[in-house]
């Protein structure tokens, strides 16, 4: 059906017909593997939860409300958040200036990109364990402070140092595809800014801040939100590294919900602490793309 001129579209003509049998598919994959699952997780949440429909029972606000009472579930809250901020900043701060560095011609640039980009695809699982090795009381990294005199720390059974060992992990992790991002970024620039600011005499400081920050500003709220969102669904190094330990001060949200399903078989327990994640994840990414995202 075509619409005559100074007629308004219906959601009916050929146009948006064809547009809706272009969406259908993925509509329909968005359908069965994300918009299914978060209502079913939604609808677990306010039961007691069970692998059977006979056991499954409602009860309504418990299950979040015995998340507020519980001191465990507020450590780990505490523990994502302390996690979260001390990966997130320098995830974005270091890959941000090797980014700026790599950019320039310098002396081996496409090695030193690959380099930094290998651990992004490297087995966080494979990382894990070599971190595990490293960081043992007796492993590499005692090894090598102790010609400074200082004795051995256990850093994984540590409440001071496990959860760095774990923040310094994910951040070597995320370096490269964030410094690649930027990278990708920086490229979009029109360099006869930089040479026009150049002659007004801006140093690299004036051009970094006025020139390269600004035109940079889409860049940083996509490698905010994906290493924001990177972070909260962590689960694979304390799995690997610390098994939530030591006092569980090192466990995290994804993980105490791994433990409280496959643990302790509290499948509505969980489902209401994986509903707090995902609301603490919308949350995150709506402000960041409120705060930047009109600028962007």
């Amino acid at each position: 059906m075509h619409h005559t001129k100074g007629q308004p579209k219906t959601w009916l003509d050929q146009d948006a017909i064809a547009a809706w049998v272009f969406l259908a598919p993925a509509l329909l994959l968005l359908s069965v593997f994300v918009f299914w699952p978060i209502a079913y997780l939604l609808y677990l949440s306010f039961t007691t939860g069970s692998f059977t429909q006979a056991g499954l029972s409602w009860v309504g606000g418990r299950n979040y409300w015995r998340l507020l009472l519980s001191p465990d579930f507020w450590q780990v809250l505490w523990n994502t958040v302390y996690f979260t901020v001390g990966t997130v900043i320098p995830t974005l701060v270091i890959p941000l200036g090797l980014a700026v560095l790599l950019n320039r011609a310098i002396a081996l640039r496409g090695l030193l990109r690959t380099a930094y980009f290998i651990p992004s695809v490297t087995s966080l699982v494979a990382v894990g364990l070599g971190f595990r090795w490293l960081f043992q009381t007796d492993g590499p990294v005692n090894a090598w402070l102790s010609p400074l005199g200082l004795e051995p720390i256990p850093w994984l059974a540590s409440t001071t140092w496990a959860m760095p060992v774990l923040i310094l992990l994910s951040t070597w992790k995320q370096i490269g595809f964030n410094m690649v991002v930027f990278l990708a970024g920086l490229q979009t620039i029109p360099q006869n800014r930089y040479e026009a600011a150049e002659l007004d005499g801006a140093g690299p400081w004036q051009q970094f801040w006025h020139i390269t920050l600004p035109g940079l500003r889409p860049t940083l709220v996509f490698a905010t939100v994906t290493t924001a969102i990177f972070t909260l669904r962590s689960f694979e190094q304390v799995y690997v590294v610390t098994g939530g330990g030591p006092l569980n001060t090192t466990n995290l949200l994804v993980y105490y919900v791994y433990e409280q399903a496959f643990g302790q078989f509290d499948f509505g327990y969980a489902a209401a602490a994986a509903t707090v994640l995902l609301a603490i994840a919308g949350l995150l990414v709506y402000l960041q793309l409120r705060v930047w995202g009109d600028e962007a």
